[in-house]
């Protein structure tokens, strides 16, 4: 994810570049909607909200927080791609500024009504996939197109939330359908920078066996796991659903198994994302040992949102907010602690789930992690995301 040159610009640096914005508020907002879930799950505190405190939690990580750090990435890797300028200035801060009306508005819709929260809070996506699809076609960059696929899915999954949630009283597919389509985002892009920055930096410090290009197991991986998500999505319960999550955990820990992530220890920056991939397949056992009713649901789901989804945002912005604003690429103490945090909280509500009789002090627990990680993200790389770039 290289910088190509950039336009002519003298506003905030906070505003230079997508990654910036996103990955210090997307990170902010993290941190705070689990603060505030945790009591209002509880019945501590009642939130001004269309949803069920549960609805609320589950759509403003899925539908909140990951966007942010989607467009964050995107916008940082498509002109990379296609060598055109990036968005910045006026133009980013219109993107940000409706990220943050979709917040607002959720958090408030029993208020100003459900239908005019869900077209403002579905806008931030529909403008994401618009801009990066005009990006990417203007610079001709055909084979990165399928980065849309899960894109408009995590879309389609959002408008479907707010009206499945206003029509039943609680969303059910949805959920699954929007988890899917990041879950794919992931076995993608991971598919790609895992290997890639496994392979420069074994090139470069410890020479030997590479990760294995991608290659047809990778393309069956993918596909047969995408297929498996789908049946999940349609019928969560089952032994033809069990059987398929099975084989998508068994395919994506071989693909993992080709990416040299043993030869990686001493390499912190590189390393977490071999962890953070690792909660892939294990989501997918979880899922499928779900399926057949032998443990909660949340286990497979916790796996993949807090686990995957937790650990590689934080693994990406951390390694991206370094590299474009002239950081060296080497985790400090404190990204350390974010990673160590985001895994223990991971470790934490997975546990919650398969040990009912302990769920509340886990659930506290993992929370505590979670909030710190993600806390802890936006006091260490703040500076560095408000401030110019540095030469070092």
């Amino acid at each position: 994810m290289g910088i190509p040159r950039l336009r002519a610009y003298a506003g905030p640096p906070l505003l230079s570049y997508g990654f910036r914005p996103f990955f210090l508020f997307g990170a902010l907002y993290a941190a705070l909607a689990i603060l505030v879930w945790l009591p209002a799950f509880e019945g501590e505190i009642t939130l001004d909200t269309a949803f069920t405190p549960r609805d609320w939690h589950i759509h403003e990580m899925m539908f909140g927080y990951v966007p942010a750090v989607i467009a964050g990435f995107l916008l940082t890797a498509i002109p990379n791609w296609t060598g055109r300028l990036p968005l910045q200035g006026n133009p980013l801060l219109v993107l940000v500024l409706t990220w943050i009306a979709g917040r607002i508005a959720v958090t408030f819709s029993a208020t100003i009504g459900w239908l005019p929260a869900a077209v403002i809070d579905a806008a931030f996506l529909a403008l994401l996939a618009a801009a990066a699809a005009r990006e990417i076609i203007a610079g001709r960059n055909w084979r990165n197109l399928k980065v849309l696929m899960p894109v408009t899915l995590l879309l389609v999954a959002n408008v479907a939330f707010h009206v499945e949630a206003a029509a039943y009283g609680q969303a059910d597919v949805s959920p699954r359908l929007g988890l899917g389509a990041i879950l794919l985002l992931i076995m993608v892009i991971g598919g790609r920078i895992i290997p890639s920055f496994t392979r420069n930096w074994l090139v470069r410090e410890n020479p030997g066996r590479l990760p294995v290009p991608f290659g047809r197991l990778d393309a069956i991986a993918i596909g047969l796991s995408a297929a498996a998500l789908l049946a999940w999505i349609i019928m969560p319960q089952g032994a033809v659903t069990a059987a398929a999550l099975f084989a998508g955990g068994a395919l994506q820990a071989m693909r993992l198994a080709r990416w040299a992530g043993d030869r990686t220890a001493r390499d912190r920056l590189v390393l977490v994302l071999h962890f953070a991939y690792a909660f892939v397949p294990v989501g997918f056992v979880l899922a499928g040992l779900a399926a057949l009713g032998l443990v909660p649901e949340s286990a497979g789901v916790h796996a993949w949102t807090v686990g995957a989804i937790g650990t590689m945002t934080l693994a990406v912005m951390t390694r991206a907010s370094l590299g474009h604003t002239g950081g060296a690429l080497a985790a400090s103490p404190a990204t350390q602690l974010i990673y160590g945090m985001v895994i223990l909280a991971a470790g934490f509500r997975v546990a919650a789930a398969l040990l009912p009789q302990y769920a509340m002090p886990l659930l506290h627990l993992a929370s505590f992690g979670w909030i710190i990680a993600f806390g802890a993200f936006a006091v260490t790389y703040g500076p560095r995301l408000f401030g110019p770039r540095t030469a070092e």
